[in-house]
C-alpha cells in the first residue's frame, strides 16, 4: 500500500485496516519467536505501514479539530 493509497481511503476503512495490520504483526512477531521466518525484513516492513497509517489517522484528526 502507497502513501496515496493510504491518503484516498475513508477514515473508517483506515481504522479497521489498521486493526488487522495490527493484529497481523503480533501474530508475524509472535511465529517468528517460536521459529525463525523466511523473510524477517517482513517485520519491519509491517511496522513502517502501521506508522504511515496512523500518522495519516492523526493528521486527519488534528485538521478536523
Amino acid at each position: 500500500m502507497k502513501k496515496e493509497e493510504i491518503k484516498d481511503m475513508a477514515t473508517q476503512d483506515l481504522k479497521d485496516r489498521l486493526e488487522k495490520m495490527e493484529m497481523e504483526y503480533r501474530q508475524l512477531k509472535i511465529n517468528h519467536s517460536i521459529s525463525p521466518i523466511d523473510n524477517p525484513a517482513k517485520i519491519t516492513a509491517d511496522r513502517k505501514m502501521i506508522a504511515r497509517v496512523k500518522t495519516e489517522l492523526r493528521q486527519r484528526e488534528l485538521n478536523n479539530k
